[in-house]
């Protein structure tokens, strides 16, 4: 105590305070936060925005986001992981700071999607990757996994649907698009990008939404309502309806390669429901899953309990 009173008297009489009468300042012992670095890639033309964190040679993790978000998602997890992980999360063209190209020059569709993540992936030298897969995700990381299977370490599911029985009522609408592709059908989606539904999918099955940040659909909606964004959103919707064909693809993927798998899946989602998260046990046998009490976007309330499972899933299963 006296070290701190006697440069305080001293100051007050006006007289300089002798250096070895100053405390010296504790040690900091936390760790420095995670740098993240905000880059953009040209891929065919189109600026394709990332976020990338964490050692350059250590094991590549993978984010792919879904609708209507973007690489925003994930930016509460990536600090957590970047220590010791390599952490790639781009924005689809369409989404979040990617280009967005006119719907009639550009074909937005998830093949495409799938394509131009895994020339982002080349440019970045990733052979070998985890894959965190959510919503629209999941069909651009399988298609690329059947791409390149022998590069995918591993996998993290949260919502992100491979088998029929995770296409519930909800879909409903959608499916009369995939089958009829009449302007009515294609009007009739219209309400999918509404500022109710985005906020719907982000509160809807949360039990404290004191936990969510409102910022969330703020941003979403903004990025949906720019000029032309509308009809590159119902092109996906269309789209989407070829990557149920695929399935039994995904499947065999599973099966073949045994890939790791994690699964957190939040069970009150309407849009990808909790039917859909127990049939990739049929494939998966080992994988471990995890269904929590939250819904569509989980990582928004429930961070605090998936960040550990995460973290622990990789320090214990994926290689470099």
């Amino acid at each position: 105590m006296k070290r701190l009173i006697l440069p305080l008297l001293l100051a007050t009489a006006g007289i300089a305070t002798p250096a070895s009468a100053i405390a010296a300042p504790a040690a900091i012992s936390a760790p420095a936060p995670a740098t993240i670095h905000y880059r953009t890639a040209q891929v065919e033309g189109v600026s394709l925005f990332y976020r990338e964190a964490g050692p350059a040679d250590g094991p590549v993790v993978l984010l792919l986001h879904g609708f209507p978000t973007s690489s925003h998602m994930f930016r509460n997890l990536i600090p957590l992981l970047a220590d010791r992980y390599h952490v790639i999360a781009p924005d689809y063209p369409g989404f979040g700071e990617s280009g967005a190209p006119d719907h009639k020059a550009f074909a937005y569709s998830f093949a495409h999607y799938a394509d131009m993540v895994d020339a982002l992936m080349g440019q970045l030298g990733a052979k070998r990757y985890a894959m965190y897969v959510m919503d629209y995700g999941a069909p651009v990381g399988y298609r690329l996994a059947l791409k390149h299977p022998e590069r995918v370490s591993g996998l993290i599911v949260q919502n992100g649907n491979a088998y029929t029985e995770g296409l519930g009522d909800f879909w409903n609408p959608i499916k009369a698009y995939w089958a009829d592709g009449s302007q009515k059908n294609r009007e009739a989606l219209s309400m999918l990008v509404s500022p109710e539904i985005t906020k719907f999918q982000y509160t809807d099955g949360v039990k404290d939404l004191s936990r969510i940040d409102p910022d969330n659909w703020s941003h979403d909606q903004a990025l949906l309502d720019r000029p032309g964004n509308k009809d590159i959103q119902l092109d996906l919707f269309k789209d989407y309806g070829t990557n149920v064909p695929l399935y039994p693809q995904f499947q065999a993927f599973f099966r073949d390669r045994k890939p790791p798998t994690l699964i957190v899946w939040g069970k009150n989602d309407k849009i990808f429901p909790e039917a859909g998260a127990h049939p990739y046990l049929r494939d998966l046998p080992d994988a471990e899953m995890h269904i929590l009490d939250t819904g569509h976007f989980a990582l928004e309330d429930k961070l605090d309990e998936m960040a550990p499972l995460i973290r622990d899933f990789l320090d214990r299963k994926i290689d470099r």
